[in-house]
């Protein structure tokens, strides 16, 4: 874990801070509610991260680079579940009232603690290896795309299709498990438009114009969702001229891609001159973005990142733990873009959607 000194506000954050951003957008509680007692909202939310420990022990059984994984996976599952128990009985306790950060947090920490760093790494090796064998395919398929309007729309569905690789999710953990995921039939298969959040058509008409310099997009699962889904659209942006910089995780958390992985994927989709597709990459930067768990407090976010992202003009934030569970209703100083498949029945509850349905929330700031 980083220390807090280390981590900073983004500078990109409509100020002041206190009074303009939240980072959690279902709130669990109200202030008129009794502090002692579990509101419904938070005792559902629980039952969910409840739901999510028998996939969660599975994968930490079978971590061959932990001694012992299997009594090891056992004393987590025990360990967190006595954990949300404890905050049914009182919100209070183990530095509640509970939110989706503080769930993921007290996750990761037991698992930490337990000696387990990373339980996703050999299915997100694997989906690495299989989505970096599809990405020059997926790329001619876009660039034969002659409307530019279209190839946007298809660009953003492949976003949508890739970010399905979600091991955080109970539902979608037991789909994968039984076939894989076919990452076309996905682009072919997404819920009919309107979205529950849909801007695409305002979004489309600001891409005619060309307008931003620079680029950060906050980025989430590894897989098809990382090199399927964004890499094909930053390319685009790339090709266009804009600077792109990449926000990656610091630490693992689910099967979200790290900073360190990501550096490595990337120097695997050049070719010999460096280039993604016939597409140069000197205007693409990779940043650690000081975040170790799957959603993001965007006050505690790298010193390198809040660098990189002070004179950016679009902010991108994908994925449902960064754009949707957390950042929803977050007021940027510049455009902004939130971008995610809506993955767990109670987030499509609170939305007014359904499961699957897309979210594609764009801000534009008047200049």
């Amino acid at each position: 874990m980083e220390s807090a000194s280390e981590l900073v506000e983004f500078p990109l954050l409509l100020t002041p801070i206190d009074s303009h951003y939240r980072a959690c957008t279902i709130p669990y509680r109200f202030p008129s509610d009794n502090p002692r007692k579990p509101t419904p909202t938070e005792i559902s939310w629980i039952d969910l991260f409840l739901n999510s420990i028998p996939s969660f022990r599975k994968r930490a059984e079978s971590d061959s680079s932990v001694p012992d994984a299997a009594a090891k996976a056992e004393k987590f599952a025990q360990r967190y579940a006595d954990i949300l128990e404890d905050l049914k009985k009182d919100p209070e306790s183990h530095g509640g009232p509970p939110d989706c950060i503080l769930l993921c947090r007290l996750r990761e920490l037991v698992l930490r603690e337990l000696g387990f760093r990373d339980i996703f790494k050999k299915v997100k090796d694997e989906e690495n290896a299989k989505a970096i064998s599809l990405f020059k395919n997926v790329v001619q398929l876009n660039d034969a795309i002659e409307d530019e309007g279209k190839r946007l729309e298809n660009l953003v569905r492949g976003i949508f299709a890739g970010n399905i690789f979600d091991l955080g999710s109970a539902q979608l953990a037991e789909v994968f498990s039984k076939d894989g995921m076919s990452f076309l039939a996905s682009c072919q298969n997404l819920v009919p438009r309107p979205w529950v959040i849909d801007d695409l058509d305002t979004f489309k008409m600001k891409w005619s114009r060309k307008p931003w310099k620079k680029v950060i997009i906050f980025v989430d699962n590894s897989g098809a969702d990382i090199i399927l889904g964004i890499m094909p659209f930053a390319r685009e942006l790339l090709r266009r001229g804009s600077q792109v910089v990449l926000a990656a995780n610091d630490l693992s958390s689910i099967n979200d891609v790290t900073c360190s992985e990501l550096v490595e994927i990337i120097s695997k989709l050049k070719d010999e001159q460096g280039h993604l597709v016939g597409v140069s990459t000197s205007n693409l930067l990779i940043s650690n973005s000081g975040n170790d768990l799957p959603v993001i407090d965007l006050t505690r976010v790298s010193q390198e990142l809040a660098y990189l992202a002070s004179d950016a003009d679009l902010v991108i934030l994908e994925g449902m733990g960064r754009g949707i569970e957390t950042n929803l209703y977050a007021q940027f100083k510049c455009d902004s873009l939130k971008i995610g498949m809506v993955k767990h029945p109670e987030v499509a509850q609170f939305l007014g959607g359904r499961l699957y349905d897309c979210v594609f929330k764009y801000n534009e700031v008047s200049s």
